[in-house]
């Protein structure tokens, strides 16, 4: 990882200061499964302690680890009573039929480039372009993606260089193109530099 701190450092005077003040790079992955994909559908929109709270209620109902067919066997008035929203219900059902009849399937998805993985993660209702860019970068630990459509990333690119209004993806692919091959990094360092005094 030093290789990639070094390089950010070098090409970027404004991330330079970035890393100087956030300190070691400390990002924290999961597994790139099931139910990791799942966890992501219900921390959609939400707050981390709301999201986390109805995770861990879905989760002891469905049974853990969680499985394709644990969230098949609950019923929608299971799933409302632990604080699912219908739509979100009706996606983690999407995903859950999905993956137990093999459309989607896990095992490849390590060996896929980025694109191809969010093609196939995106087959399923609910997932989108920024879950699957989450998940390339946190469960397949891939160093090079630039989630455009981020709002802490957009967040710190509009505060950091001084730009008026939240960048559009063109501006962000043109700051960005400095960081290759490690826009994952650097983005890891823009969600961390919100959280702290930076400037």
């Amino acid at each position: 990882m030093r290789k990639a701190i070094n390089h950010l450092k070098e090409c970027d005077p404004v991330l330079r200061a970035i890393i100087e003040r956030v300190g070691p790079f400390r990002m924290e992955y999961g597994e790139p499964q099931f139910c990791s994909v799942a966890e992501a559908i219900v921390y959609q929109q939400l707050n981390g302690k709301a999201a986390q709270t109805i995770f861990k209620r879905f989760a002891s109902l469905a049974g853990e680890p969680l499985t394709p067919e644990g969230i098949l066997r609950l019923s929608d008035e299971q799933l409302r009573q632990v604080g699912l929203s219908k739509q979100k219900s009706a996606y983690l059902k999407d995903l859950a039929q999905k993956t137990a009849a093999g459309v989607l399937d896990f095992a490849k998805l390590p060996e896929l480039p980025d694109e191809e993985v969010i093609e196939h993660l995106t087959q399923v209702k609910g997932i989108g372009v920024w879950t699957a860019h989450m998940f390339l970068i946190f469960s397949l630990r891939r160093l090079n993606v630039l989630p455009t459509g981020d709002y802490g990333v957009q967040m710190a690119l509009k505060r950091h260089y001084r730009k008026r209004k939240l960048p559009k993806p063109k501006d962000m692919e043109k700051i960005a193109r400095a960081w290759e091959p490690y826009r994952s990094v650097a983005c890891w360092y823009m969600w961390r530099s919100l959280d702290i005094k930076t400037l």
